[in-house]
């Protein structure tokens, strides 16, 4: 009897063994298939855009690229984030270095009607030659965007408002800005 009883026990064992590493096994096998379905989903839910700048004048250059990805929720609203890098020189005067980020949200109430709000944070490096002598000036600018735009397809033209504007202050000369806005 106590042999029969070892015995139940250690089949019991392993059929509890068993059955618990087949139950773990099927979740993982399930959320792989479903992590699968997701990512193929949200790829074709992501658009990729941003800004090209480039000014040229009687001794001033301004070099600007400001990539970005999008995240389309539904027909109505999507998110993403920025990078943007500019660089604005002024031969003899000034030269700076722009670098950072932003986080964006879209929302069209109509196919044709966009309305933004961006977040935007820049490091600011800056150096003037003047009759003085060298001076440099390095400092974080934010801002915070609500803009409005016309949206044909892929194309979004609008003006956007830096609610945290002051004059004087900041990269920004104007607290009202004009955009283009493309996503593919």
């Amino acid at each position: 009897m106590g042999f029969m009883k070892k015995n139940f026990v250690n089949n019991l064992t392993f059929l509890l063994v068993f059955i618990f590493f087949i139950g773990l096994n099927l979740p993982i096998y399930s959320q792989n298939s479903k992590e699968h379905q997701t990512k193929s989903n949200f790829w074709n839910n992501v658009q990729f855009g941003g800004g090209l700048g480039l000014g040229f004048g009687n001794g001033y250059t301004n070099v600007m690229i400001a990539p970005s990805g999008i995240y389309n929720f539904n027909e109505y609203v999507s998110a993403g984030l920025g990078v943007q890098y500019s660089y604005v020189k002024d031969r003899d005067f000034y030269q700076s270095n722009l670098y950072g980020g932003s986080i964006i949200a879209l929302f069209n109430p109509i196919q044709q009607i966009q309305l933004s709000t961006e977040i935007e944070q820049l490091r600011v490096n800056s150096k003037f030659d003047t009759i003085y002598g060298t001076f440099s000036d390095n400092f974080w600018n934010t801002a915070v965007f609500l803009g409005a735009g016309y949206r044909t397809r892929n194309i979004t033209m609008g003006v956007r408002y830096n609610i945290l504007h002051k004059d004087g202050e900041g990269v920004y000369a104007d607290a009202l800005m004009p955009f283009v806005r493309i996503y593919f």
